[in-house]
């Protein structure tokens, strides 16, 4: 039985068809996405003309691998990651087992099980066995921001590679702190570990669907043979070497200022903190559900659970007006 689509953070148009309003007045922030997308660089008409040039291909390879920080590999370019997300069902050897640890983007799951392949949602390293040649672990996690060192990952990277499985590291979230990620370890020279990162949520383009995957040269081409030629467009693979190359140390600390908002706001309204990331917090609440509806009456859009109804998780405001425009539906649903 294939699974049913996942309801994905986002979905303004539906929100305003069922509670009203233009869906341009509406306050996303169902999604961990930087509320202040970063200015687009002046794009070259050569790169909206013509094919993909392997030049440009090239260019952002050769940037990514600096901004991430990846000395053993050039990281794959691709249309957004849930593009590979789709793929990794080659993935896997035959009649192994998927490990995805959970709670954690539903996607994984979803992709795999449709694919036959047994999942087992585990909530815990310790319950990844020989049975499982592809381990899922999100780092720092969607929604709660649970977050493994690097030491604990290499730990895990050890046991599944040893038994011949891959070891996938999703670090969509990770641009907030480079440091901790475990990107630099990825190549050929440590296979089965494949690691994810996302281009759009940091640098707020998330419309542009571009991310990276570092690991092995033979996982890398079997990725990029499934996504076929021209993959990634020009004008995508042109911002992200102009983009990369820059001083991200402004979009850092902008993005942690308002971070640094929102959670004044939920905690002025008494919202109990369950984790989130510098792009996301989330709150754990006994009326969560009658909270969603209620905001979303006032035109704010946040992310419900419906495998946890006491979860919300709430995106980055843009600015001070939206703060002011939340704790007011907030400070009105407590009263």
């Amino acid at each position: 039985m294939t699974a049913p689509p996942i309801v994905h953070g986002g979905g303004i148009a539906a929100a305003a068809a069922r509670f009203g309003g233009k869906p341009e007045d509406w306050l996303d922030l169902s999604t961990g996405i930087n509320p202040n997308p970063v200015a687009v660089p002046e794009i070259d008409a050569a790169a909206w003309h013509r094919l993909p040039d392997r030049h440009r291909q090239d260019a952002a390879r050769a940037t990514a691998a600096r901004y991430y920080r990846t000395p053993h590999v050039l990281p794959l370019p691709v249309p957004g990651t849930q593009s590979v997300i789709q793929l990794l069902p080659r993935l896997v050897p035959a009649g192994r087992r998927a490990a995805v640890l959970s709670p954690t983007y539903g996607e994984y799951a979803r992709v795999l099980s449709n694919a036959g392949i047994a999942v087992d949602r585990v909530d815990g390293l310790d319950a990844v066995t020989e049975a499982h040649g592809l381990v899922v672990v999100v780092n720092p996690n969607n929604p709660d921001g649970r977050f493994f060192p690097r030491e604990t990952l290499l730990d895990l990277h050890r046991r599944v590679e040893a038994s011949g499985g891959i070891l996938l590291v999703d670090e969509a979230f990770g641009d907030m702190r480079p440091d901790d990620c475990i990107a630099p370890l990825a190549g050929d020279d440590r296979p089965g570990l494949l690691v994810f990162r996302s281009f759009g949520k940091f640098f707020g383009l998330a419309g542009l669907r571009l991310g990276f995957v570092a690991g092995p040269s033979a996982v890398l081409e079997t990725l990029a043979d499934g996504l076929g030629p021209w993959a990634v467009s020009g004008p995508a693979l042109t911002i992200a070497a102009t983009l990369m190359a820059s001083d991200t140390t402004p979009i850092r600390h902008a993005i942690q200022q308002r971070k640094a908002a929102l959670d004044r706001v939920l905690a002025g309204a008494g919202l109990v903190s369950a984790g989130g990331t510098g792009l996301f917090s989330l709150v754990e609440h006994a009326s969560a559900v009658d909270l969603h509806l209620h905001l979303c009456r006032h035109h704010i859009l946040v992310r419900p659970f419906d495998y946890h109804p006491r979860w919300l998780r709430f995106g980055l405001t843009p600015d001070g007006t939206s703060d002011t425009r939340l704790a007011a539906a907030l400070r009105d649903f407590a009263g």
